[in-house]
């Protein structure tokens, strides 16, 4: 092969960057070879930077093509490409006859989950309770009871307490960043 670096740099990008290349890094070696022999009778004629990097990317792009196609990666369908490990799904109505239903079931918990569980509790209990007491004037412990406890909106809590509602979102939204702080 006779090209300048530049020239095959920009072949290698190319494939790299054409979306049939992901899942099939393995024939990179294939593709570029393929691509390389392909475009060695356009790349001393064409002068346009933009012009040679859109002819290169076509031919990569039916050089990718052609290499799945030999390995056996992709096939041809009545829609187009279709990659070979891929199941063709029968859309007709052959079936619309059957009806299928899933049974719903619970899964349980592990005892060792639920204690995760209450410890995580316990531990934002106490740094929302110390959070409060640092700065007991902002009401973060009411505020965060009558939001999670009490299950209010924050439109509720404005009127229970007496600010806006736009205070109480700042309010609970500083709060949850205290404690997302102190679990690092």
């Amino acid at each position: 092969m006779d090209l300048a670096q530049d020239k095959l740099e920009l072949i290698e990008k190319i494939i790299r960057n054409d979306r049939k290349f992901s899942n099939n890094e393995d024939l990179f070696d294939d593709f570029f070879n393929e691509t390389c022999q392909r475009s060695l009778g356009i790349v001393n004629i064409v002068t346009s930077d933009a012009a040679l990097e859109a002819y290169l990317k076509k031919i990569a792009t039916t050089s990718i093509l052609n290499v799945l196609k030999d390995s056996g990666r992709l096939r041809r369908t009545k829609s187009g490409y279709t990659p070979s490990k891929e199941i063709t799904i029968d859309t007709s109505n052959k079936y619309e006859d059957i009806e299928v239903s899933y049974n719903n079931f619970n899964v349980t918990i592990s005892p060792e989950e639920i204690a995760i569980q209450k410890d995580t509790i316990r531990q934002i209990a106490a740094i929302i309770t110390k959070i409060d007491e640092e700065d007991s004037n902002k009401q973060y412990l009411q505020i965060y009871k009558l939001r999670y406890d009490n299950g209010m909106t924050q439109k509720e809590i404005s009127e229970e307490l007496g600010l806006s509602q736009s205070e109480v979102s700042k309010r609970l939204f500083k709060l949850m960043k205290k404690v997302k702080e102190s679990f690092r």
